[in-house]
């Protein structure tokens, strides 16, 4: 039985206040809620305060993203190393704001993911397709594409170290939320895939959705028997809306 996992993306927002607030409303209310995992992602410059603020409970830390290097002349990059020495568990990869704005390409995110893994970090692979994608019927070629691209550089088995997120893009803020049916179809699409290749990795893999989840439609979702839990955007701002993400993961 895969454990639910519901990560906050926080993306470019929040303050010292805010998060302290925020971070207070979600400890408070996730006492009792043991059967499900729960992450955030803050901007990079708050992760030591996420850290001391999430330390001694259940709630993991990740990064929105990771540095494909190590070290050396790379300005503005931020590497595994120095994620994990404070604290991080996970790194967001391939997030299609990163593919969309700034022309990251899925080699770029390939090599991501390995740089996460190589540090210890949980690598979170998003994939997922865009409007016009899905409108010319190519979502299973694009999310197939973005998978080929991790599984070529490094195995299929390196999949069962990190969690993949299928993101539709075109609900992922939009207010559209794929129906719980359109999103079980490619989770299991992505299942189905990765069983051709490795059946136990298949079956080990959380797989999350992320596009557009609310406390209002978080169960729904999460009854679909391939939907793993949630990579949630704006409502991972909100304790009382996150919580209520949670419990349905609970």
């Amino acid at each position: 039985m895969r454990q639910k996992l519901v990560a906050g993306n926080w993306k470019l927002n929040g303050s010292k206040a805010s998060i302290e607030s925020l971070m207070g409303g979600i400890l408070a209310g996730l006492e009792g809620m043991d059967n499900v995992a729960v992450a955030v992602c803050p901007p990079y410059v708050y992760i030591p305060m996420a850290q001391t603020l999430v330390a001694g409970s259940r709630i993991g830390l990740g990064s929105q993203d990771i540095a494909d290097q190590d070290a050396g002349a790379f300005t503005g990059e931020v590497s595994g190393a120095m994620l994990k020495e404070f604290g991080c568990d996970y790194a967001i990869v391939g997030h299609s704001e990163r593919r969309a704005i700034y022309g990251e390409q899925d080699a770029d995110t390939a090599r991501k993911f390995a740089a996460a893994r190589k540090h210890g970090l949980k690598p979170i692979l998003c994939v997922g397709e865009t409007l016009e994608e899905r409108e010319a019927g190519i979502t299973e070629a694009v999310v197939a594409r973005q998978l080929d691209a991790v599984i070529a550089l490094e195995g299929v088995e390196a999949l069962t170290d990190g969690v993949i997120a299928y993101e539709p893009v075109w609900a992922i803020g939009t207010g559209k939320t794929a129906s719980p049916q359109q999103a079980q179809d490619v989770h299991a699409f992505i299942r189905g895939k990765l069983a051709t290749l490795n059946a136990a990795v298949a079956a080990k893999v959380q797989i999350l959705y992320g596009g557009s989840v609310k406390g209002a439609n978080a169960a729904e979702l999460f009854a679909m028997p391939d939907i793993d839990g949630g990579l949630i955007g704006g409502a991972s701002l909100d304790a009382n809306e996150f919580l209520a993400i949670c419990k349905a993961g609970n």
